[in-house]
């Protein structure tokens, strides 16, 4: 299978002082034409490392793709590392240097001397117009191999990629297909999805599962390379399949689905209605909940009590339960998932109140304790966590559990 390495040049992106979006616009033009990207690097302005990073990714790629360093200045070293790499000396190509020159004279502008490095070539290399400014890109065979440069700025490098560069590749890669579905889990740690799952995740079998983890959610992504769109997509269905059989109720979507987007899924088939009390999260699951279309045909009312005079005027909350046990306690939960399911008239209420952080937490009750009720028909079932994290974590974090608690009580 035909695979690309991508390299991004210019110390600015070491330093942080500007962002690194090509190569992740770069991975999906590749994957779209059935090319993996296997690696990205960014390096610095030297050419010695720009030249030892090039022929490492050329040790695992078919395909390396360069962006930065094409530029008229000292720092720009891109083709003197391509040149060396390749083991060729640098030309002057006539008819580059005359495009260059016609560049200013059109607009009217004096050509620096320094402008006459980006006529130059590593030879054997060829050119890639670039009709937006003056660094005109490098194409070079190596060994059978492919070296692309590209300019870095994003408004020069992406029209040269999807004219010139990409259809080469296309044909380049020629007979693989290469598709990406994810899978979404939650519940459980990255650790522990990796160690159920053991060799379904092993390097270098196809499909390939990979693993990323954002605010608690985990993505399995999934690729699979074959001959043919159907027998990848059989290949991507089946190792699903095998995935939901050993992680079972961890598994919440086999598609891009959110939490949210699958219980209110759930609701409507069941139509059932849902009303909410927040104290913590301050309103941020009503807004997860809303954020889905069609959150009418589900969702009755929501309140954010976060004084306790609004948990006593707006949900029945008995006074006497907050002086005795404190805000943020499982009787005042119930309490006021109780008042909401009574004041809405709704199937199901959720209850959330905690302490999100970072102060008001004590020895006994600790910053990211929260309790969550779901009061569901006549079941009403108490739910205690502690979110070590920060305030946002929390908060997002309480949130998401209470959908997936919803989720799982459809699932009972």
């Amino acid at each position: 299978m035909k695979s690309a390495g991508i390299i991004s040049i210019g110390n600015e992106l070491l330093s942080g002082v500007s962002l690194d979006t090509n190569s992740s616009w770069i991975s999906r033009q590749l994957l779209s034409v059935g090319i993996p990207t296997i690696s990205i690097f960014t390096v610095g302005d030297d050419v010695k490392i720009i030249s030892d990073t090039i022929k490492q990714a050329l040790n695992k790629a078919d395909i390396v793709l360069i962006t930065g360093g094409l530029g008229p200045t000292d720092d720009d070293l891109t083709r003197h590392a391509i040149a060396d790499v390749l083991g060729v000396e640098l030309k002057l190509n006539d008819e580059l240097l005359s495009q260059i020159s016609e560049f200013f004279k059109r607009r009217n502008i004096r050509m620096a001397k320094t402008n006459n490095i980006q006529a130059y070539l590593p030879e054997s290399a060829t050119a890639l117009a670039n009709p937006v400014g003056t660094a005109s890109g490098i194409m070079a065979d190596y060994k059978n191999k492919m070296i692309v440069a590209m300019p870095g700025p994003p408004t020069e490098m992406m029209p040269m990629f999807k004219e010139l560069v990409l259809p080469k590749i296309e044909k380049y890669g020629h007979g693989q297909v290469v598709l990406t579905q994810r899978m979404k889990c939650f519940g459980t740690g990255e650790s522990v999805i990796a160690e159920k799952l053991g060799d379904v995740m092993a390097r270098g079998k196809n499909p390939l599962v990979n693993c990323t983890v954002s605010g608690g959610i985990i993505t399995l992504h999934i690729v699979a390379a074959a001959k043919t769109k159907e027998q990848a997509e059989d290949m991507i269905a089946g190792e699903k399949n095998r995935i939901c059989g050993i992680l079972g109720d961890i598994v919440y979507s086999k598609e891009e689905k959110t939490l949210a987007e699958v219980v209110a899924q759930e609701l409507l088939k069941r139509g059932k209605t849902i009303s909410l009390a927040e104290s913590c999260t301050g309103g941020l699951l009503a807004k997860m909940l809303t954020d889905v279309p069609g959150a009418t045909g589900y969702f009755t009312y929501g309140w954010v009590t976060y004084s306790n005079e609004a948990k006593i005027s707006q949900l029945g909350v008995n006074g006497d339960t907050i002086d005795k046990y404190g805000a943020v306690s499982e009787q005042v939960a119930l309490e006021m998932a109780i008042g909401a399911r009574q004041r809405s008239g709704s199937d199901i209420s959720i209850s959330i109140t905690g302490i999100a952080g970072p102060g008001g937490g004590t020895e006994q009750k600790p910053v990211g304790l929260v309790y969550i009720v779901i009061y569901n028909g006549g079941a009403k079932k108490i739910h205690k966590f502690v979110f070590p994290h920060s305030r946002e974590y929390v908060r997002q974090r309480t949130v998401l559990t209470a959908l997936n608690l919803l989720r799982l009580e459809f699932k009972d």
